[in-house]
């Protein structure tokens, strides 16, 4: 998921995930300091969280930025979800058991399962969910993670019949629903965790873009109401059923445009719980009156460079994207811009995901080295010599932009090129501009996969399947030996056996380098001393429905 990116860009996988900017800053959308709404001594046990304006309508299979992903996963449960340790727990499911070579899954539901408005979850919602979810002509943005299962490729006509249905699914009774896919898939009891599997009512069929407006779903809340750009108000859901039952009165998202004013509302007593600290104060939160943290997070931070841009494609492309990721002085930038809040990348995942590695061949490219960079722009100028400027596109509401700065004076040294940020003015109006392929640039990444497996970061972002639009291969990239080995990883009936093959994909996205990887993000976030049980989920996101307030 992205890191506003289904980042969240935070999708994504937002593979989450995402995967456009995430964190906002800017001008105050929500409350200002002083503003009584928020405050938990007049909201009882409604607990005030921040977020930012969310990319599009609360549709699971639509969603792949972070602001999304936060209030989705609250509205909707799944087959499973995952504890802190991103361990996988069953949910609406009882199991999820393969056949012997992994390429065929029998799962079982719980019986009683309903939606908020008390409609039936049986199988065939979840076959219809997902047949909708993976059908092109119904443009859903997390199409590609149903590649896998069989009838995929069939549905992937954007002019075709809207109701076609995946040929893999088998309703075999109303808790039994028979899963083949086109290929074996070990990954697949994890990759049912990403939003886009969140099962839909039938009353969503009838107009999507308006469900999308006002949800039903079966999660642990209800949506109460949705002020554009001001706050989305959650109520628990009384009959919810599954592991995730909320222990407060509400959760209530602050839409800001401005992280900094999020920060200063918390400080004031304004907000309860901030789950990401700006930029401007990652040298001074700690010592505040606060209930702070940071540990290490699940949060990849690249910037992408499309396929198609100028001088990026071919062996000068190749050329020019080793001399770029040579160029960023990426230590430099985390000790005195990040105030040492992330930690320098040596792969394509997290240092929180199975399979992390320090020694892939090729992570060397992220070392800063000014002079290698200047030689292998000088070869790629025989090629075709450079003209313009190297643009990084963010938004100004991201609250990136000290190291956005800081990245493109460090190309700018050590290349001798202009390098200058190109500046969106929200997140959602970047990730707009990502989508429709219009944004021009290079641009800041944050990806984060809403099921904490490898293939969530690899596949949803680099694979052929996830680009054009169908997933949060943002940049189009699309390599035959990467999706092979991608291929094979998903043959093994262990994650320890995948994990090999996963290597050799990354150590071929060190060679193309579709992204440029800069670091992993550390969960910084802090809370008022009126927040008890605050503890932080797979995603480095709080437990919204652990969530509670004192007095």
């Amino acid at each position: 998921m992205k890191n506003s990116s289904r980042t969240f860009l935070q999708r994504a996988a937002i593979a989450v995930l995402a995967a456009s900017a995430m964190m906002l800053s800017g001008c105050s959308s929500g409350p200002s300091a002083g503003a009584s709404a928020s405050a938990s001594s007049s909201a009882g046990d409604i607990v005030t969280v921040n977020n930012v304006e969310p990319a599009a309508g609360l549709i699971p299979s639509n969603t792949d930025d972070l602001a999304g992903w936060k209030v989705v996963t609250q509205l909707y449960e799944g087959l499973v979800t995952f504890d802190a340790a991103g361990k996988l727990v069953y949910a609406d499911a009882t199991s999820i058991t393969p056949n012997a070579d992994a390429s065929e899954y029998t799962i079982k539901l719980r019986s009683g399962l309903v939606f908020s408005d008390g409609e039936k979850i049986t199988a065939s919602t979840y076959a219809k969910s997902w047949s909708f979810a993976a059908n092109a002509a119904n443009g859903q943005l997390g199409a590609a993670i149903f590649s896998t299962i069989k009838g995929y490729d069939a549905l992937q006509d954007e002019h075709g019949d809207k109701n076609a249905q995946l040929s893999g699914l088998k309703v075999m009774d109303d808790t039994t629903l028979e899963v083949t896919l086109a290929a074996p898939d070990s990954s697949f009891p994890y990759k049912v965790g990403d939003v886009a599997f969140l099962p839909l009512p039938a009353s969503a069929y009838k107009d999507i873009n308006a469900f999308g407006e006002h949800p039903v779903g079966n999660g642990p809340y209800k949506l109460a109401s949705w002020s554009h750009d001001k706050e989305i108000k959650l109520v628990p859901n009384p009959r919810y059923t599954g592991p995730r039952k909320a222990k407060n009165g509400g959760v209530t998202y602050e839409l800001y445009t401005s992280l900094d004013a999020a920060y200063s509302d918390l400080l004031a007593g304004n907000l309860d719980v901030l789950d990401s600290i700006p930029s401007s104060a990652l040298k001074t939160y700690s010592k505040e009156q606060l209930q702070t943290v940071s540990k290490p997070g699940p949060g990849f931070k690249s910037f992408t460079i499309p396929q198609n841009m100028a001088h990026f494609s071919g062996k000068e492309g190749k050329l020019r994207r080793a001399a770029i990721a040579h160029a960023v002085d990426r230590e430099t930038i985390i000790k005195k811009v990040l105030y040492g809040t992330a930690t320098k990348a040596t792969d394509f995942t997290a240092p929180t995901i199975a399979g992390y590695s320090k020694i892939l061949a090729g992570t060397s490219v992220l070392d800063y080295d000014a002079a290698q960079a200047k030689k292998l722009w000088k070869q790629a100028d025989a090629i075709s010599p450079w003209e313009g400027t190297f643009r990084l596109a963010y938004s100004t509401d991201s609250g990136n932009k000290p190291w956005i700065d800081a990245i493109c004076n460090s190309i700018t040294n050590a290349l001798g090129i202009d390098a200058q940020p190109l500046i969106f003015s929200t997140s959602k109006e970047l990730s707009t501009a990502i989508h429709n392929r219009t944004v021009g640039a290079a641009f800041i990444q944050g990806l984060q996969s809403d099921y904490p497996h490898p293939e969530g970061y690899l596949v949803q972002a680099y694979d052929s399947a996830s680009a054009d639009g169908k997933g949060l291969n943002n940049g189009d990239y699309k390599s035959a030996a990467f999706d092979a080995l991608i291929d094979q990883a998903a043959r093994q009936t262990t994650l320890d056996g995948a994990i090999g093959y996963y290597h050799k994909a990354e150590e071929l996205l060190f060679e193309d380098l579709p992204v440029i990887p800069l670091w992993y993000t550390n969960v910084t976030a802090a809370a008022g001393k009126q927040v008890g049980s605050l503890s932080f989920n797979y995603m480095g996101l709080p437990d919204y429905y652990k969530l509670t307030v004192k007095g």
